[in-house]
């Protein structure tokens, strides 16, 4: 396959989960904002959203202020930011629509269809009106997008860096979202609080995770068991374990022979999830072992531009 193609899919894909993640970033952060706290807490809340997706400097360059109507302004539709929900909807559809001929119909049109309704719901004020039901929105066109793709695409290279491009920046943002929770925390964290129960039964929310907690647990929510669905359960879809061992299967389907220090890379972070405690974890401090993690999933992401898609941009 030409690295063109390759990477058109790729990056389709990768938008396409961003801006679901970026949704469910916001969405948990609303939630968490109903809680009884001070005008100084919510404004810390918001700015840990936007340290933790590496939006600060930006942000700061263009609003006065930080509260929840900029930051959802900045997060969802401003075109200057990269990383906001509307661009990368439209920067997925551009993606899909240089490779038309690879997609099937019914993936294009999907893609094509999400980026014309975006513009309509924005235009029509619904962030404005209902933040959550946009978010929702957001996530049921990611899924569609996924199903379609699953259902109607030939199981080859096309399909296989598509898949490639998905669980990346799953893995990535499933990160972020935990430690958006411990962003600037530390241990006392871990004992948890009533008011605590409700910041993680809303990122279990946030990752479709509340039902899958009970199933698994059957008992209270607590925050290391939380983390632990989330970063080591393999049968927990959107948890690092299961994305890496995704990207893991995907690598093989497309390797070559320039790839092989990626497998080796990528086979690496899966095997230290694999045999990896949640107790090891903990007492090394959950914010420096999901750092690292997104340090390596950033190294893997360059690994994989540089053994099959385009270079990236110096």
């Amino acid at each position: 396959m030409l690295s063109r193609t390759a990477d058109h899919l790729f990056w389709m894909a990768r938008y396409t989960e961003r801006a679901e993640n970026t949704a469910r970033m916001l969405d948990v952060n609303m939630q968490t904002q109903l809680l009884p706290q001070s005008a100084e807490s919510a404004e810390q809340n918001w700015r840990a959203l936007l340290g933790i997706s590496e939006l600060e400097p930006g942000f700061d360059a263009k609003y006065k202020s930080c509260n929840r109507k900029d930051v959802l302004d900045y997060m969802v539709r401003d075109p200057d930011n990269a990383s906001s929900i509307a661009s990368c909807l439209t920067h997925a559809r551009e993606n899909a629509r240089a490779v038309r001929g690879t997609l099937t119909t019914e993936v294009w049109e999907t893609q094509n269809t999400t980026w014309l309704e975006m513009n309509s719901l924005l235009k029509e004020g619904m962030l404005e009106r209902d933040p959550g039901e946009f978010f929702e929105w957001v996530k049921h066109r990611s899924h569609l997008s996924r199903g379609v793709t699953i259902g109607t695409m030939l199981k080859d290279e096309s399909f296989y860096f598509i898949r490639l491009g998905t669980f990346l920046e799953r893995a990535d943002n499933t990160a972020r979202i935990l430690d958006v929770k411990f962003h600037g925390a530390n241990g006392e964290l871990l004992d948890g609080t009533d008011v605590d129960f409700y910041h993680w039964a809303a990122i279990l929310r946030s990752v479709s995770a509340f039902e899958t907690y009970r199933k698994a647990y059957r008992d209270v929510i607590t925050p290391a068991r939380v983390a632990e669905l989330l970063i080591l359960r393999g049968d927990m879809p959107r948890s690092l374990m299961a994305c890496i061992s995704e990207v893991v299967n995907n690598l093989t389907q497309v390797c070559n022979e320039a790839s092989a220090d990626t497998e080796r890379f990528a086979g690496r972070l899966n095997a230290q999830l694999r045999f990896n405690s949640m107790e090891e974890i903990l007492e090394r401090g959950l914010h420096d072992y999901l750092t690292e993690f997104l340090e390596q999933v950033n190294e893997l992401g360059n690994r994989v531009s540089r053994d099959f898609l385009l270079p990236l941009a110096a």
